[in-house]
């Protein structure tokens, strides 16, 4: 179909199941509400008034709206990579964003346990 976007995506191979794509589909939904999540998540840590030190509540809140903003673009670059193999028959690419997301995730938590042990 020539008026689908994007073309490096719809423009090559066949078209797969649409079971493979609609699941492709909703997981790149479900990416981005847990961008949309980490964000609202960063923005209430630091509007709530919580008893967490202030430079280790700060950096928190500023690592989870960070992987919050990034986390679409992430999925948005995955959901075109696995829709382009599922269109080629290839095998599906390996994906950094669920590491990505859980490490940094992670490592936010660390610092407001450790801010509400240091307030």
């Amino acid at each position: 179909m020539t008026g689908r976007f994007p073309r490096r995506v719809y423009g090559v191979g066949e078209e797969p199941d649409a079971r493979a794509s609609l699941a492709n589909e909703r997981t790149f939904l479900a990416w981005v509400r847990t961008g949309l999540a980490l964000a609202a998540g960063g923005v209430a840590l630091e509007a709530l008034d919580l008893p967490v030190r202030d430079g280790l509540r700060l950096a928190a809140a500023l690592l989870l709206v960070a992987l919050g903003t990034v986390t679409p673009v992430l999925a948005w670059a995955r959901w075109a990579a696995v829709e382009r193999a599922l269109r080629l028959r290839r095998p599906l690419p390996a994906s950094l964003l669920g590491p990505a997301v859980a490490a940094g995730t992670a490592v936010a938590g660390a610092l407001v346990l450790v801010g509400l042990a240091a307030a």
